[in-house]
């Protein structure tokens, strides 16, 4: 008897390859099974979605290919997985094998069946050593009164809870009683922990094996994340598909994970913009947490549940009116562990300070007086290199990328000028290529210039121990070696570092004892931006970043956060001075309402990049203009293409175009039926010089 599954391969949505493709087999293979199949000239991985007995209507034998292997061995992929999966296809207009694919780890693909046996024999071993059930709630872990609170309220939430907990409040020890408590519940019980950045793992996994390995075995707790070898990541992923891992520990792609017994969603910092996919299907992993939450729970018997917690000391704002509309359960821990304070805020007003000084003396002198009483110092500057361009004042000539829109980095310490959006690279030339004038200069300034300056600034100052103070740099160019964001991290926790500069990857989640006073150097980037969302975000990193100072309640009194402004007057500094989030988000909200923009309404953005800009948003205006008519058009808004804000990288122009609805269901209907057009609408001869499309739903950026 001959089978006819229909297989979900990795094929984008433009290709215009529907859901699934059907070929045929002898074996009756359960939706979910991992199998190769040919396509193309090639053999690729794919997904079971269905497998029945008869041909789709017009298909033979003759036109069909057989399945040419099945991944033996494997438990199939569950129906909620599945589903999870389906509803991202669907939401983001992405297709299904797309999604489905992109979640499984990529060595998969490459491994024979015997390879895999011989993985899968391994880990089965190792899972007979390690594995324990999880204990009672161990002791000796002092709550604090909001935290027993909090898990009381958790207990017994019916919805996703939005935790809205000052930082040092303690949300770290809720996420792991939370979790002791659904692993001890259910003997197969899994728990899925997000943070926004890679950077953030290695402590809060530190912690979480600390906790649970003499509970659960060493192989309780996995993590899923991008910084991993494909060997590292297929480990981790078959330990939470066999449910050998109890724990996972990721990014957002870990909220695609195959978690057969998931009782726990944890999204810290949920806020993050990192949690919204910028490439591929640009999903939202804390709404899909939300919504894998509710199809978990739909499973299980009716007293159980799937929990989600949402974690934030500066909720988004979407998640903040879910919960003013009573969608989501807000826990509020205003307090921080011991009853320590908040930083004082202290605003320095640049326009009175000597001009062309990137750090004001009174900083300078703040910080030389902690590093003499032992403490450490935080520096933010949301900016890595040296200096953000290299000019020649004589002619005008600046160190522009020429296959970007935008200029190239000048990086001092091995003297190159680097493009941060294609990877291009060259030596500073030694003179002006225009004019040859030798005169060529930074303008502006990065972390690594502002290490420097602040290592001159600081010479003469004295740790404790008679020895000269010490600076370092943390960001993306300092962490790239495998292995140094951990070494950083430790020298930051022994003490032998005095003040850190860095980027926003330094003002998330991270626990310093030692650090008394934060300073931000840049943050009126953010006060002016066209971009609506810049003073959430703004307001979000000023006070994470505040929150790194006084964790310590012995020091917490003296501790500060410094921010240099030419704008002391601007209100989002009031709200940051009395840390008072809910009546920012009062005031954004009102703003967004009187706007009609998110969470009040809804957003989608059509993108292209072309050969040529005007091929670009000649699709974009073709496909809008072929819009018209459609089901549900009368309920949308299409706005004229633009260019992005940076239109040119690596040589391909980028274009978008704007779709507003008043509702979710709205929105979601039109582009469904505008899916077709957009496909369509490629080989119009306006088009021409196209070279993908693809559709934001959500979008953080505008």
């Amino acid at each position: 008897m001959a089978f006819w599954p229909g297989v979900v391969v990795a094929t984008p949505a433009h290709s215009g390859v529907g859901a699934s493709l059907t070929y045929r087999s002898e074996l009756s293979l359960a939706p979910g099974t991992l199998v190769r199949v040919p396509l193309g000239a090639r053999e690729v991985l794919g997904v079971v979605w269905e497998c029945p007995t008869e041909p789709p209507e017009g298909l033979t034998e003759a036109k069909t290919k057989p399945v040419a292997g099945v991944l033996d061995g494997l438990p199939p992929l569950n129906d909620r997985w599945r589903q999870l999966v389906q509803f991202a296809a669907r939401y983001y207009q992405r297709s299904l094998g797309e999604v489905a694919l992109a979640a499984l780890p990529p060595q998969l693909r490459d491994l024979s069946h015997e390879q895999l046996a011989r993985r899968l024999k391994r880990r089965a071993k190792a899972g007979a050593k390690t594995g324990a059930p999880a204990g009672e709630v161990a002791d000796g872990h002092q709550l604090s009164d909001e935290q027993r609170q909090a898990l009381d309220a958790l207990a017994t939430a019916q919805a996703p809870v939005l935790l809205f907990g000052a930082t040092g409040s303690g949300k770290t020890e809720v996420y792991l009683q939370a979790t002791q408590r659904a692993l001890a519940a259910h003997a197969d019980a899994q728990v899925l922990v997000m943070v926004p950045e890679i950077n953030l793992t290695p402590q809060l996994e530190a912690r979480f094996r600390e906790r649970f390995e003499p509970l659960c075995g060493a192989g309780a707790v996995v993590c899923l994340h991008s910084g991993m070898t494909p060997a590292q990541r297929l480990s981790s992923w078959l330990a939470a598909h066999t449910g050998q891992a109890r724990i996972v520990l990721g990014t957002r792609m870990a909220v695609l994970a195959s978690l057969p017994g998931l009782r726990l969603i944890v999204v810290d910092e949920e806020h993050d913009p990192s949690y919204k996919s910028q490439e591929g299907a640009r999903y939202s992993a804390r709404d899909l947490a939300v919504y894998r939450g509710k199809v978990e729970t739909e499973a299980l018997a009716a007293h159980e549940r799937c929990q989600v917690v949402l974690g934030s000391a500066t909720p988004s704002l979407e998640s903040w009116h879910a919960a003013d509309q009573g969608r989501y359960l807000r826990l509020a821990m205003p307090a921080r562990i011991g009853g320590g304070a908040l930083p004082r805020l202290r605003l320095v007003d640049m326009n009175h300070q000597p001009k062309g000084a990137v750090l004001a003396p009174p900083l300078v002198a703040a910080m030389a007086e902690r590093i003499g009483r032992g403490e450490q110092c935080l520096v933010l500057l949301n900016r890595r290199g040296y200096a953000p361009v290299l000019a020649c004042h004589d002619c005008g000539w600046k160190s522009a990328c020429p296959h970007c829109s935008a200029y190239r980095v000048f990086h001092k310490l091995d003297r190159t000028l680097r493009c941060h959006h294609c990877g291009f690279t060259e030596r500073v030339p030694r003179a002006c290529p225009d004019c040859g004038n030798l005169d060529i200069a930074p303008v502006g300034r990065g972390t690594e210039q502002v290490e420097e300056q602040l290592a001159g600034l600081l010479a003469d100052v004295k740790r404790p121990d008679g020895t000269p103070a010490r600076v370092a740099r943390m960001d993306a160019d300092s962490t790239r070696l495998k292995g140094s964001l951990e070494v950083q991290l430790a020298t930051m926790h022994s003490g032998e570092v005095d003040v850190l500069v860095g980027t926003q990857m330094i003002a998330k989640g991270h626990d310093f004892r030692r650090i008394t006073l934060v300073a931000s150097i840049n943050a009126d980037s953010g006060l002016f931006a066209s971009d609506y969302r810049a003073p959430e975000r703004l307001f979000a990193l000023l006070m994470q970043a505040a929150g790194r100072a006084g964790r310590d309640a012995a020091q917490s009194a003296a501790s500060e956060m410094w921010v240099q402004t030419w704008y002391p007057q601007h209100p989002l500094f009031a709200s940051l001075k009395q840390h008072d989030f809910p009546a920012f988000a009062v005031t954004q909200l009102a703003e967004r309402l009187s706007a009609g923009m998110p969470p009040h309404g809804h957003q989608a953005l059509l993108r292209a990049d072309a050969r040529t800009q005007q091929a670009a948003q000649a699709y974009l205006n073709a496909a809008a203009q072929a819009a018209v008519g459609l089901p549900h058009f009368e309920d949308v808004t299409l706005y004229p293409a633009v260019p992005l804000t940076i239109q040119r990288v690596a040589n391909v122009e980028r274009a978008q175009l704007l779709v507003e609805a008043a509702s979710r269901g709205a929105l979601q209907r039109f582009l469904s039926a505008w899916q077709p057009v957009l496909l369509a609408s490629r080989s119009l001869p306006e088009a021409r010089g196209l070279v993908r499309f693809a559709v934001d739903v959500d979008p953080l950026v505008i």
